[in-house]
């Protein structure tokens, strides 16, 4: 464990190295001092699976799942509409050929704009949606990464890690994996707040 904490550490330190260096004249005697108060082998990293960390969290269920019944209600509301254009259309197609050249036009110009009105108000139901599963990975990772500061500073810990597939990190010994840890107290600290509501 320790040689892979070291060996992270050097990586880190070498990436500030460079970057130190990549950035000569530029850096101020405090900001030198700052990146080589803490030695490679005194930083503790850790890291989480971010997947897991969102999946888990109570308010992120609670709240995907209002998201999801919003959309089976906005998805039945959508069909009722269709089917009853629908209807309203094989009508005309059965009684059009009994209203004159200009009641045919008319009817004709109304069905196409409740058309169109539709397909608005289709776009406008997946465009809310979307808003709202946008609004809400984005108020998650507020939260998670709010919570992680804190958590960070409480135990003293340098760095911590997003460990995702195809992401920056290949590999990170279980040892510093603190998912479940994370999991656990972020519920907790929500779950602990009951006036915290669902937007």
């Amino acid at each position: 464990m320790k040689k892979g904490l070291k060996l992270l550490g050097l990586l880190s330190l070498a990436s500030v190295l460079f970057y130190s260096c990549d950035k000569a004249g530029t850096s101020t005697t405090s900001e030198s001092a700052t990146s080589e108060s803490i030695a490679a082998g005194d930083m503790k990293i850790a890291f989480v699976y971010t997947d897991s960390v969102i999946n888990k969290f109570d308010y992120f269920i609670k709240r995907s799942g209002e998201i999801t019944e919003k959309g089976k209600k906005f998805e039945g509301d959508l069909q009722g509409r269709a089917r009853g254009f629908e209807q309203e259309v094989a009508n005309f197609q059965q009684t059009g050929g009994n209203m004159t050249p200009n009641q045919q036009r008319a009817k004709q110009e109304e069905l196409v704009k409740k058309e169109q009105n539709l397909m608005t108000y289709r776009d406008n139901l997946m465009q809310e949606l979307s808003v709202d599963e946008s609004t809400l990975y984005s108020e998650v990772y507020d939260r998670v990464q709010k919570y992680l500061k804190a958590h960070a500073e409480k135990n003293n810990i340098d760095v911590i890690l997003s460990y995702t597939r195809g992401g920056a990190v290949w590999y990170a010994n279980d040892a510093i994996d603190i998912t479940a840890t994370v999991i656990e107290e972020l519920n907790k600290e929500y779950n602990a707040a009951p006036a915290d509501t669902a937007k």
